[in-house]
């Protein structure tokens, strides 16, 4: 008798990984450009699999993240990467699937030290609602300024990242990612205003 096993997912942790770290790379590095990660996603199985694949590719056993709440989620990303679930405000990566929640999780989310700026945490916010109004960034990535159409979640979330007035080069990263797999950062030095 032989068993068959099947595979819940075909993420290749190495090379599918390798991927999509180039494509938030770039993200990052050009903020408000918009990337898809739909491919690689589409290669996991369930409601938040683009959460999934963000998190099989920045998190490892030595990190940690938070779900605010979502334990469906938080019990899939623990076992695909072996990362550590914690409370928003010790989290390296914190995912946001209801948008009701963002205004407490940028407010507890670690912002870093004047002298460790980088052990801030990147938050990734679900984000599939129309732009709605136009906001100008500048900062490092941006040549001068651009101005972006943007949902009124982004302008939300913005909002109130900047109402904490982190102390230069003090922030989180934010990056909004929708259901279909497009994926956008505003970094933590990028400014921001409503046009």
């Amino acid at each position: 008798m032989t068993l068959t096993l099947s595979k819940k997912h075909s993420f290749d942790i190495v090379f599918d990984s390798q991927q999509v770290f180039r494509l938030i790379l770039e993200a990052m590095s050009n903020p408000t450009r918009t990337v898809s990660i739909k491919e690689y996603a589409g290669k996991l199985y369930g409601e938040q699999d683009v959460f999934l694949a963000v998190a099989m590719t920045l998190l490892d056993n030595e990190t940690s993240f938070s779900t605010c709440g979502s334990h469906s989620l938080s019990d899939e990303i623990a076992s695909l990467t072996l990362a550590k679930n914690g409370k928003v405000g010790v989290a390296d990566f914190v995912f946001v699937c209801d948008p009701i929640d963002i205004k407490s999780v940028i407010e507890e989310a670690k912002c870093g030290t004047l002298a460790d700026p980088h052990k801030s945490a990147a938050v990734i916010i679900r984000n599939d609602s129309e732009p709605d109004c136009r906001m100008n960034f500048s900062g490092p990535g941006i040549d001068g300024h651009i101005t972006v159409g943007v949902s009124g979640l982004v302008k939300e979330a913005i909002t109130v990242r900047d109402a904490q007035c982190y102390e230069y080069p003090q922030g989180i990263d934010l990056i909004f990612i929708s259901s279909e797999g497009e994926f956008f950062a505003i970094p933590r030095l990028i400014r921001a205003e409503v046009t």
